[in-house]
């Protein structure tokens, strides 16, 4: 069954409402959760490419990339959880795991499940809470993995268009 149906969230998937990039974040993190994260990467199977500016490199540790200098080439891990379905992360804080995704590769059931299903399998990897945010707004988020409801739920009331 499916953590939620496209038509009840279709609104938080419009990029012109959303913004095309919106953030994915699990907040209080350590760098051993970011190394689960790696972790869970590798054993699903899914498609990834770590990268340093624009040198392609094996995915590194994740205690060695959090403690790359200031000014050290930007770090990006882009994951494919599914064809044309991309996630990328900037490693941006150390507390902090975040994702951008695009939100043309999520439309309708089928990338939508997709898409539940990263955010469900990172959040039972980590046991906390994986949350979508509107691209740049960090007030309050749009739906997320909920550990308790072992699902994804939705987190604000539909927009109307």
């Amino acid at each position: 069954m499916a953590d939620l149906l496209w038509d009840d969230v279709e609104c938080f998937f419009a990029p012109d409402l959303m913004g095309s990039l919106p953030d994915v974040r699990v907040p209080g993190v350590s760098w051993e959760d970011w190394q689960e994260v790696l972790d869970l990467v590798a054993e699903q199977g899914w498609q990834c490419q770590y990268s340093e500016g624009e040198t392609v490199l094996p995915v590194p540790r994740a205690e060695a990339v959090l403690s790359r200098p200031a000014g050290a080439e930007c770090p990006n891990l882009r994951v494919w959880p599914a064809a044309d379905v991309l996630a990328i992360s900037r490693f941006h804080a150390d507390d902090e795991v975040d994702f951008d995704v695009d939100l043309r590769e999520l439309q309708g059931q089928d990338r939508l499940d997709v898409f539940c299903g990263f955010l469900r399998e990172i959040g039972r990897r980590l046991g906390k809470r994986v949350l979508m945010y509107p691209e740049g707004r960090y007030g309050h988020p749009v739906l997320g993995y909920d550990p308790e409801a072992d699902r994804v739920v939705l987190l604000a009331e539909p927009l109307v268009r």
